[in-house]
């Protein structure tokens, strides 16, 4: 049977409420069947950080979709080895499972960067890009104009769903653990649980 599956891709250090906004809006607006929750390995752009190993930011993106029957953890770019590329991975998606449609699930700010990205035009023409809402008013073009013109350009499609992004992201997370303030309310209580429990971001990230 074929499945509109949605790739909800990142670093997820640690995954947040956000991240699970979008999930969830997605899978409501575009009528997805599931959506995979993918981990990064090794991201090629966080170079300049520390990451926090692989299996604490699976095991975090477990306890946050918990109980959601839709939302399913894929350790799939876990398990590569070297740098993992999103226009690879969807690649690989596309030879296992010929029959499926997947729809990638990003931040607005990425329509602006895909370009850069490793192989953009394979990423548009392999999924659906999808993202919410944002006003960037600094940019040359407005995000729908921005969606509108990789879809013209790469022969993609892009949507751009009914749902302002909430302006949540690990890096602000990461610095309030090291300052000992409470992050109840952006992530999933497993999450601040698990970030507590292991001592995550207190010294590093």
């Amino acid at each position: 049977m074929n499945k509109r599956i949605g790739i909800m891709g990142g670093t997820f250090d640690p995954i947040h409420n956000a991240h699970l906004a979008l999930a969830e809006c997605a899978l409501i607006q575009l009528s997805l069947d599931e959506v995979w929750f993918m981990p990064a390995g090794n991201p090629y752009f966080k170079k300049d950080r520390h990451v926090t190993d692989g299996e604490d930011r699976c095991r975090m993106t477990e306890l946050a979709i918990a109980g959601k029957p839709h939302f399913f953890l894929s350790r799939l770019e876990q398990k590569r080895d070297g740098e993992t590329y999103t226009a690879d991975t969807l690649k690989y998606l596309h030879m296992r499972y010929p029959q499926d449609h997947f729809y990638f699930l990003t931040g607005s700010d990425s329509l602006y960067q895909i370009e850069s990205w490793y192989q953009p035009e394979t990423i548009l023409r392999l999924a659906t890009l999808v993202t919410a809402e944002r006003e960037y008013p600094d940019r040359p073009r407005s995000l729908r104009a921005e969606a509108s013109y990789l879809a013209a350009k790469y022969h993609g499609d892009v949507r751009i769903l009914s749902l302002r992004e909430i302006d949540i992201s690990s890096t602000m997370i990461r610095e309030m653990v090291r300052r000992g303030k409470d992050i109840s309310q952006l992530v999933p209580l497993g999450v601040a649980e698990y970030i507590k429990e292991h001592k995550l971001y207190c010294d590093n990230g």
